[in-house]
This record gives C-alpha cells, sequence and structure tokens, in this order.
C-alpha cells in the first residue's frame, strides 16, 4: 500500500508574494475553487494578518471551500494567530500555519532572540493556535541554514505542544538533494514522536532545485510537499505542483506515496493562475508549457507516431491537454452563459455582475466564431479583477496609424465620474494609448512590463495584454483582454491605475517560509 503524500498549494500565499501578483478577493475564490476541483489537500489562501484584504480573502475562501483543508500562514505571536483563527473560522477543515525562523543568522539579527527565547515562542504560538483549531503546522523558518541540533529540540517541543504537521523549509533555496534528505532523515530519525507528526518540505527555487530537493525529501520520509501552480512565488518561485504531481504519478517505481489529485485540471489551473497573475508560463516549462508535448525532431515525431511512449512519459490528456470548446454563440441564452461559468468554477457575485459579463460575452461572439473556456476566463477576468468603484474607466479610444507618419491616439476617460479627453503621439498605436492615458491620469508610475499573448489559435483570437507598473514600493500587474490589442492594452494599463488608486500597501510576513 502506497502512503499518501499531501499536496499542500501555496499559490495564493507566498505564489502571491511575486512582485505584481497581488490578486483581488473575487480572483482568489476563482483560484480556490479551481484548486479545490484538482483535489488539492490544503489550500494556504494567504496571510491574515497582512492586511484587511487579505483576511477578507481567506474568509471567503473558507466559507466556499468544503473539500479541501483552508490554511493561514501566521507569524508565532498573538495577533496574528488570532487573526488567522477568525479568518478560518467558517471553514469545514481549517489550518493554522505559524512560523519562528531558527538559523543562527536569522535569530540574531533578524528576531534578536537567543535559541531559549525562539523555543519559548513557538510553544506558545502553538498554544495560542490550539484555542482555534486542532490542525496546526509549525514551520522553521530558513531551516536549510539551521543547526540540526536546534532543529530537533524545537521540533520535540512544539510536538508536544500540538504541532501536527513540522515543516522543514529551504527558505532561501540553499539546499542540494541529498543534503536535504539526509537532513529530513536525521530529523524524522532522532526527533522523539516524529511518527505521531506529518513531515513537510517548502523549497525555493534560487538555484533551480526546488521539485528535486521536494522530491528527496519525500524518499525520505516527507508525507506533505508544500508547492505553487507554474512554480510561481517570491524570487525564483516555488517547487511546481504540477511537476511534483506527475513525478510521483509517473514514477510508482520510485516514489512509495501517491496522491489524491486529479491530474486532468492542471493545464485549466495553470492557465487560470497564469491569466490571473499576469505571469505567462515559459513554452518550454515542463508539463504546462506549451511545448510540453510538441516534437520538432523528425525521429522523435516517427517515433511518437509508431509508438508514443517511444518519446513521452506522460499523456497530454491526462493533465488537461485538451481543447474545451464553448459551444455558445451570439443566441445562446444567459442561463447557458452561467451554468458554464459555473463548470469552470467562476461565481459572479451579483447579477449586475452577471449582467455585464453576459453583455462583453455577445459582443464578443460577434467578433469570434468559436469560443474557447480560455475565452471566458479573460472575459471574466476583465469584468472584475478592477476594484469595484473603478476610478479610471474607459470610454473611447481611437487610433490613427499609417506608414510614414506618427501614430496618434485620441481617448475619453471618465475619472472619479468626470470625463476628460486627451490625444498623444508615440511611437506605435500602443504607446501613443498609453501617453494619452498618462497625461490624464499623471499617475507617475513606472512602466515595468508589456506582455501579449493570444489567449486561443487563429487571427480572431483575443490578444490578452499584462501591464505591470511601479510607484514607490508598490507593483502592480494589470489585466485586459480583446479582439482589439489596442484596445486590450488600454484595459490593461487602466486596470493597473486601479489598483495603485485603490490599494493600500500590504504588510509582509516577517521572513518568508
Amino acid at each position: 500500500m502506497k502512503q499518501h503524500l499531501v499536496i499542500f498549494d501555496t499559490t495564493l500565499r507566498d505564489g502571491e508574494q511575486s512582485p505584481g501578483a497581488s490578486m483581488t478577493k473575487e480572483e482568489k475564490l476563482r483560484v480556490a475553487r479551481q484548486l479545490e476541483k484538482m483535489r488539492v489537500d490544503v489550500i494556504e489562501a494567504g496571510f491574515a494578518a497582512a492586511s484587511p484584504g487579505d483576511f477578507d480573502s481567506i474568509h471567503a475562501i473558507a466559507q466556499s471551500i468544503k473539500d479541501s483543508t483552508v490554511c493561514s500562514l501566521a507569524r508565532a505571536n498573538e495577533n496574528d494567530i488570532a487573526r488567522a483563527g477568525e479568518a478560518i473560522k467558517p471553514a469545514n477543515s481549517g489550518r493554522i500555519h505559524t512560523f519562528i525562523a531558527t538559523s543562527p543568522i536569522h535569530m540574531e539579527k533578524k528576531l534578536r532572540m537567543t535559541p531559549d527565547q525562539v523555543v519559548e515562542q513557538a510553544v506558545k504560538a502553538i498554544g495560542w493556535a490550539r484555542q482555534y483549531t486542532d490542525d496546526i503546522e509549525f514551520s522553521a523558518e530558513d531551516a536549510g541554514r539551521s543547526e540540526i541540533d536546534f532543529l530537533c529540540r524545537i521540533f520535540e517541543a512544539v510536538i508536544k505542544a500540538g504541532a501536527k504537521t513540522i515543516n522543514v523549509p529551504d527558505t532561501v533555496g540553499y539546499a542540494i538533494p541529498f543534503q536535504y534528505a539526509e537532513t529530513m532523515r536525521q530529523l524524522i530519525e532522532r526527533v522523539p514522536n516524529s511518527d505521531k507528526v506529518v513531515w513537510s518540505v517548502h523549497c525555493h527555487n534560487d538555484l533551480g532545485l526546488a521539485v528535486s530537493n521536494s522530491l528527496a525529501a519525500v524518499l525520505a520520509g516527507a508525507r506533505q510537499v508544500e508547492c505553487t501552480i507554474n512554480g510561481l512565488g517570491e524570487r525564483a518561485g516555488n517547487a511546481a505542483l504540477e511537476e511534483i504531481v506527475m513525478a510521483v504519478r509517473t514514477r510508482p517505481d520510485i516514489f512509495p506515496v501517491e496522491t489524491r489529485i486529479d491530474t486532468t485540471q492542471i493545464v485549466p489551473a495553470s492557465k487560470l493562475v497564469s491569466q490571473i497573475t499576469g505571469y505567462p508560463v515559459q513554452p518550454n516549462k515542463a508539463v504546462v508549457g506549451a511545448n510540453a508535448f510538441a516534437h520538432e525532431s523528425g525521429i522523435h515525431q516517427d517515433g511518437v507516431l509508431k509508438h508514443r511512449e517511444t518519446y513521452e512519459i506522460m499523456r497530454a490528456q491526462d493533465v488537461g491537454w485538451t481543447q474545451n470548446k464553448l459551444v455558445l454563440g451570439k443566441h445562446s441564452g444567459r442561463n447557458a452563459f452561467k451554468t458554464r461559468l459555473s463548470e469552470l468554477g467562476i461565481e459572479l457575485e451579483s447579477d449586475e455582475a452577471l449582467n455585464a459579463a453576459f453583455a462583453r460575452f455577445k459582443e464578443l461572439a460577434d467578433k469570434k466564431h468559436e469560443i474557447f473556456d480560455e475565452d471566458l476566463h479573460a472575459l471574466v477576468s476583465d469584468e472584475v479583477v478592477t476594484p469595484d468603484q473603478e476610478h479610471y474607466k474607459l470610454v473611447y479610444s481611437r487610433v490613427c496609424s499609417e506608414t510614414g507618419e506618427m501614430p496618434r491616439a485620441t481617448v475619453i476617460l471618465n475619472v472619479g465620474g468626470t470625463e476628460h479627453k486627451a490625444e498623444a503621439e508615440g511611437g506605435g498605436p500602443v504607446d501613443a494609448t498609453f501617453k494619452a492615458i498618462e497625461s490624464i491620469a499623471s499617475s507617475g508610475a513606472e512602466l515595468l512590463l508589456y506582455s501579449v499573448n493570444a489567449i486561443t489559435t487563429g487571427t480572431d483570437a483575443q490578444g490578452e495584454v499584462t501591464t505591470r507598473l511601479a510607484k514607490g514600493e508598490r507593483i502592480v500587474n494589470g489585466n485586459g483582454a480583446d479582439t482589439d490589442i489596442v484596445i486590450a492594452s488600454a484595459r490593461s494599463y487602466l486596470n493597473a491605475l486601479n489598483k495603485l488608486h485603490s490599494s493600500a500597501g500590504k504588510v509582509k510576513a516577517q521572513g518568508d517560509v
């Protein structure tokens, strides 16, 4: 009998710490529903004490999700844990994930605490968390650079206090697989009552070893892996969920574990997270990249045609590579549209939001012959990613671009209820449009990224535009989609401006797990 490997997804917490990848509550709910559909065991929905918005998102996810455990991160202090406990209160199954740094450099330079004080604080944190749930996870931040004797000591103490999951994170991506596996083996052997808890790993990808380190730890006894969709995460990212799950599934001869993941939901999850965060998936990305199952070499093509397994170790359809076509058009009804959105895990909060999305669907159906699920995700994102009270709204846009002439754009924006008109020239139609918008907004924001992707195939495909803006310490991604790439660009830029206008800065966790 194979043992169960717990898949702990932290896309909504660690993944969201990628620059510009912050999500609205509605977007987080859509991702959480897809993770539940994929049968993820634990969804780390956020860091409740970081901001009121994070608290509200976790609370809403805890109310909505029924089949996965909903978790909130918390530092090892009473206020953080109280906020986490309140946030997960509505959940069918709720977890508090508390952490404190354990490496000498972190204890001395960041915490300014002695090892004895750190152990005492960790034990107190478990006690506070037990007031809200029995499902408590403890992480030793920067365990990869911590002394193993001290890790044994603090883990013994928190297990005795009531922790059910012990996480050994490689916070700065410093570990090497054989060394990380040996650390895990020693901890499981040396810590009293180690058989009473689930041992977990959380690896960062600074050296490109997050997945390798995680799998090495599984072979050494870890039974929970913390990961993200598309390997999203702070700095170089986290271990990619899709790679962990498919490695375990593809090599049952090596791994004595199995997951409960519905792998056919992997590609839909990847596309959804990419669209919402604005982080495109590189074509040669394992499992979910566009080229993951493409064969250019004539020898490879010949082999695959004769027998698929000559060059393919996985089937594309097993991870969700199917074209799911929505057979609806401009004559389709509102109820059919709503039903398909529900099947995709998209639930709009009001009839007004549904009506607005349906109107956009009708417009799109007039322009496109075939509408795909990806089009629907983009359409709904375009409606709901902006704040409830949009400060900037596009009323009108006109662009003139001809050979030998400087492109010129005219825009009319509704700004706080008042319409403003502006014209500008630029190096191209998009540049001219952005300059016209900026002449009205005067945001002073710096454009860090402008990215265009075709959502589906064909010349009538919607273009999805991501615009990343920075102002002070705030970095935001704006998204927009339309069959007209200039309109999509304008929507994307305005979406980012709305986020800058409405959002207060988040308080970040005291370090990263």
